[in-house]
């Protein structure tokens, strides 16, 4: 099977910013591009072929035509898509949130939970984010800090810089701040649960609902050290590098530097995700050879063996 070419769903909220249309050229009558769903088979925002015999058709419907061998024999006792890959621009900050664990997800809400990972690719001086809580507290007064409006003073806010790796468990509170562009690997879930939203107001003049119960039932209320360095040392693959960022039980997250030429491979346990972040090049697998830029995401099926990319690049990759 030949490698794909995605094409995303964009999304809009109130506190998105233009990047995405300026910056990677994404085509939207949207006001504001605050995500690119860029490898998605969620209902709510999938990602779209845009090469080949499949083109016009959802990665999903793909899926469904080929079956799920070309995710992987580590994806072959999982229903859903195990994925979804974004690119967030946020140019105020997101509200104050936290994800399920999969036994809660799927009794609740009828899907899996959320584990996710971030990729700082670029942000403003002193920008921060939110990483869970500034010291340990009980359910308790973690509820009664939503219901007062005092949440924030137990938030651990922690300042990032372009390269930072930020590892988000379920369970974890969390919140990207003003100013923050970042690629985000996370489980195919889009459940979350709001508890603060600094009190903003919708284009209709409505406060954001805030989910306290099913917040308190899944939240982690002890104090973690925040440590946003990769989990792997660069390796020099030729004039290329590969670094592991992030590795967990749901994906591994790799940044690849192409500078010339890196030949890689699929082999029959997962699928890879290519994004590229920056630069322009060619993947070429199966004698066939695409050009790929800056917001090209590129899945490659199990199995295909070797690929090539060729160029000068910057790219996320992504296994599962």
């Amino acid at each position: 099977m030949d490698i794909l070419l995605l094409e995303p769903t964009l999304k809009e909220t109130i506190w998105g910013g233009r990047k995405l249309i300026e910056d990677y050229g994404f085509e939207t009558s949207l006001a504001n591009a605050a995500e690119a769903w860029l490898l998605s088979c969620h209902k709510d925002g999938p990602s779209f072929v845009s090469n080949g015999e499949y083109k016009g058709k959802t990665l999903q419907e793909v899926i469904d035509i080929r079956g799920r061998e070309i995710l992987g024999t580590n994806n072959a006792y999982i229903n859903d898509f195990p994925i979804l890959i974004k690119i967030i621009d946020a140019c105020d900050k997101l509200s104050v949130q936290v994800h399920p664990g999969d036994e809660y997800a799927r009794a609740v809400e009828n899907e899996n939970g959320k584990t996710e990972a971030w990729f700082v690719l670029d942000c403003e001086e002193g920008a921060e984010l939110i990483y869970g809580v500034n010291r340990d507290m009980e359910r308790a007064e973690f509820a009664a800090k939503i219901e007062d409006g005092s949440l924030m003073e137990v938030m651990n806010c922690v300042k990032v810089k372009p390269g930072d790796v930020i590892f988000i468990p379920s369970g974890m509170l969390h919140a990207i701040g003003a100013g923050i562009l970042l690629a985000e690997v996370q489980q195919s879930s889009n459940t979350t649960y709001r508890v603060f939203d600094y009190n903003r107001k919708d284009k209709f003049g409505n406060t954001r609902e805030l989910h306290v119960k099913k917040a308190t039932d899944v939240v982690n209320l002890r104090f973690n050290e925040a440590d946003f360095s990769p989990k792997g040392e660069k390796v020099m693959l030729g004039d290329s590098s590969k670094t592991m960022l992030c590795e967990c039980e749901y994906f591994v997250m790799t940044s690849v530097e192409v500078n010339g030429e890196l030949t890689d491979s699929a082999d029959e346990k997962s699928f890879v995700s290519l994004l590229v972040l920056d630069g322009s090049g060619t993947v070429s697998a199966n004698g066939r050879e695409y050009a790929v830029k800056k917001g090209s995401s590129v899945f490659v099926p199990a199995s295909t063996g070797e690929y090539k990319i060729s160029g000068n690049m910057k790219i996320l990759e992504s296994r599962t």
